[in-house]
């Protein structure tokens, strides 16, 4: 019996247009926010890093669906919205609003499958649960493993280090930010479920590891 070949629904012009729908949202959504937006002066709070996040998910959940069986579409599509709204939302309705943004965009660019839309839309609405992965489809579950995923690792170690600067801290203060990369990147790896998933959360957290040990050999107050 022959493999099943799907016919991809979104096409790569499809996708990139939805990409600068993204970007301007977000940029949107900081200029009409007074004084320049909601804590400016970090950068994660800024359209550029939050399209940036999203772009990370986007490739991360991609391969996490490709490898995992799930519908790569749904997993895409649903990875580059699921933070559209989270400049102008509140941090708990950000998910709900994120899924009006993108039904509104699918039902209104292009001929997509309710069904797709849907699951794209749920995919988003429950992006932030905290309970059992395997509660949720599959392609729900790729993203959320996926935005989980950006902040461990080189990245994540690199967005804490660039805080301290922020808060006005000194590089001796490195093993408690690089800490935190590694907290959260162990709490991380237990919530992923798929093999996938575990296998970049776990070399992920090796560079970590390996960061964290380059500088206790390079700064002499480390970890005091």
């Amino acid at each position: 019996m022959g493999v099943e070949i799907k016919e991809t629904r979104v096409s790569d012009a499809e996708f990139e247009a939805m990409e600068r729908f993204v970007f301007e949202y977000l940029s949107a959504s900081v200029e009409k926010e007074e004084e320049g937006g909601r804590m400016r002066w970090y950068p994660w709070h800024s359209a550029e890093y939050r399209h940036n996040h999203i772009l990370n998910v986007v490739s991360l959940a991609e391969e996490i669906a490709r490898k995992e069986g799930a519908d790569v579409d749904v997993t895409r599509v649903a990875a580059l919205f699921h933070d559209v709204a989270k400049l102008e939302a509140d941090q708990e309705m950000h998910a709900e609003a994120g899924a009006r943004v993108a039904r509104e965009y699918l039902n209104s660019h292009g001929e997509y499958p309710e069904s797709f839309v849907d699951q794209v839309c749920r995919a988003i609405e429950d992006h932030s649960y905290q309970g059992d992965l395997r509660d949720l489809p599959l392609e729900t579950q790729c993203l959320i493993e996926a935005d989980l995923l950006d902040k461990v690792g080189a990245n994540g170690t690199a967005l804490m280090l660039l805080r301290m600067g922020y808060e006005a801290r000194t590089h001796m203060d490195a093993d408690e930010m690089v800490d935190r990369v590694m907290e959260r990147g162990i709490d991380a790896a237990s919530r992923v479920r798929s093999d996938t998933a575990e296998s970049i959360a776990h070399q992920r957290l090796k560079r970590v590891r390996w960061f964290r040990e380059w500088l206790e050999d390079e700064i002499a107050a480390f970890g005091e």
